[in-house]
């Protein structure tokens, strides 16, 4: 969960122009309370503490959108360009979220402080876990803005194909709508940086997006548990549960053969 971090530093907030309630609405609220059910499964969770608004962890390093942080010439993305690089710059309902542009020394700073550990982190669970069992999937947890109640309230994001094996989604899409929950793949959401960097299936590690609805687990203040929390915390278990031990079951099967 690269988005749950709530720990906001005194210096960030003064840097900030409209204060802390401008930066909080970054946040995917309460994503890492949502995974309570499949951690106590054994399963490992690592949850960035550093606020989105200070370094994006879901972003790549050359998402920069201020022209003095990044390399003359470099097209930093359309989501950078958003406003929504690797240190977010404005959003449309605050604007301008700083006093000052973020210079390129300050966002190498944080990205040594708080961006690289976070990968580290996830890469070295990642090998460990396939050295022991062949190949391991990582679950990218998000949520986004409240929709249409006829749209999908999943959407599965495998950067169209290249981060995780089709059967996963399928198998994500199955176990969703189990659930309730009509599910979209890469429509609008297809995976940030999190599952384009660490989502390699032809080498056993598959990594899925997934976007929650926040009116299906979040009060109408969009910040605490609503009616729908539990059930989303099951769906979360429940996902984690039978794509996990569908590979275990598939990395079993030469040894079964044998």
């Amino acid at each position: 969960m690269p988005h749950a971090g709530t720990q906001y530093p005194d210096w960030l907030i003064r840097e900030s122009r409209l204060g802390r309630p401008s930066l909080e609405p970054l946040e995917d609220p309460l994503v890492n309370r949502l995974v309570w059910r499949a951690s106590s499964l054994g399963i490992g969770v690592v949850v960035a503490l550093t606020p989105r608004a200070a370094i994006d962890c879901n972003r790549g390093p050359h998402e920069m959108d201020s022209p003095g942080s990044r390399t003359p010439g470099e097209d930093p993305g359309p989501r950078a360009r958003g406003g929504l690089g690797i240190v977010p710059s404005r959003t449309p309902r605050h604007g301008e979220l700083w006093r000052t542009p973020v210079a390129a020394a300050e966002v190498e700073r944080r990205m040594a402080e708080a961006w690289t550990p976070y990968h580290v982190l996830v890469d070295e669970q990642l090998q460990k876990l396939r050295r022991r069992h062949g190949e391991v999937l990582l679950l990218d947890v998000h949520s986004m803005p409240a929709r249409n109640p006829l749209l999908p309230r999943l959407v599965i994001g495998d950067c169209h194909g290249r981060t995780a094996g089709a059967w996963l989604g399928d198998l994500a899409r199955r176990t969703a709508e189990e659930f309730g929950y009509r599910s979209a793949f890469n429509d609008p959401y297809a995976g940030g940086h999190v599952v384009e960097r660490h989502g390699r299936p032809a080498e056993g590690t598959h990594a899925l997006q997934l976007e929650f609805d926040r009116s299906c687990y979040l009060d109408r203040d969009q910040r605490s548990a609503g009616k729908g929390f539990d059930h989303t915390a099951r769906l979360l278990e429940q996902l984690a549960r039978s794509l996990g031990e569908a590979l275990l079951a598939r990395t079993a099967l030469p040894e079964a053969a044998e």
